[in-house]
């Protein structure tokens, strides 16, 4: 075999080149991209309806009609989680829009101001902190009802604090930058350097941190519903289906909780490394 030279700078754009390639992040990226069309298409490509019921074929396992088997009222498995995943990503979908909108601008605001608005807005964030997720849900449960809204209102204020305090940071950085005082020099108000240039600047953290988010949303949400206090029978969800398979695991049906138990695994895995390899790409995990 004959040794072909190599020159250096092309070996330096070849190791250059393998270090922005990032196998996980790109398999990551891939399987929360296939879940998220699953969720989309997910009621349009079931095999049957989600709440069809056939009382003769009750707890069945995998067969060839019915590919993950039936629950214990015979509705079809993989039709329910193919129609269930819409409303599994939907409410975490919602949860980190509302989360991440809210938490970049008190973020950003706290940076910006500062001083009293700072002040008053970390010890409010530090309050939140303290609450769990489910236990707010139930409290909003307890208050205005079970279901889906419930948690998802309740979830989003509990993840507000969370956004804004790396927002937070990402913005204090940013305030520091010679750029900010240029624009100012020039007569630019708070409003339009914030929104043009600071939030510009740290959205790269935002998206990551949505990322992440998402992933913990999703199983909050699941365990909300799992609870009762989330997405309310007969409806398809994920969370849910995992708390109705509990009934038929004493009977050795195992196939629904467990189907729907490992989707929601693999969901919260894929999103949370993806953030996570997305924080480390724009630093905002430092």
């Amino acid at each position: 075999m004959t040794a072909v030279p190599v020159s250096g700078v092309r070996l330096a754009r070849i190791s250059t080149a393998a270090r922005r390639i990032d196998p996980i992040l790109a398999t990551a990226g891939v399987v929360c991209a296939l879940l998220v069309l699953l969720a989309i298409a997910g009621p349009w490509i079931a095999p049957f309806p989600p709440n069809q019921t056939d009382v003769l074929a009750a707890s069945q396992g995998p067969s060839a009609t019915h590919l993950l088997g039936t629950d214990s009222i015979g509705r079809d498995i993989l039709s329910r989680l193919l129609a269930g995943a819409r409303l599994s990503f939907l409410g975490p979908g919602i949860i980190v829009v509302l989360s991440t909108t809210l938490g970049t601008l008190f973020g950003i605001a706290c940076a910006w101001w500062g001083g009293f608005v700072d002040s008053m807005l970390t010890k409010a964030f530090n309050v939140l902190f303290a609450i769990p997720g489910i236990l707010m849900a139930l409290v909003a449960a307890a208050v205005f009802g079970a279901g889906f809204w419930a948690a998802v209102l309740s979830l989003s204020l509990v993840y507000v604090p969370y956004v804004a305090r790396v927002i937070r940071s990402a913005a204090l950085q940013e305030r520091r930058r010679p750029y900010v005082e240029a624009c100012q020099l020039a007569g630019m108000s708070g409003l339009r350097i914030c929104s043009r240039h600071v939030f510009g600047n740290v959205q790269p953290v935002v998206v990551a941190q949505a990322t992440v988010g998402f992933g913990s949303a999703l199983m909050d949400f699941g365990a909300a519903s799992f609870l009762g206090i989330g997405v309310q029978p007969p409806q398809a969800e994920w969370g849910l289906m995992v708390s109705d398979g509990r009934t038929e695991l004493l009977n050795g049906a195992l196939q629904q909780s467990l189907s729907a138990g490992a989707l929601i695994v693999l969901s919260v895995v894929a999103f949370n490394v993806l953030g996570e390899r997305l924080s480390d790409r724009t630093g905002a995990g430092r």
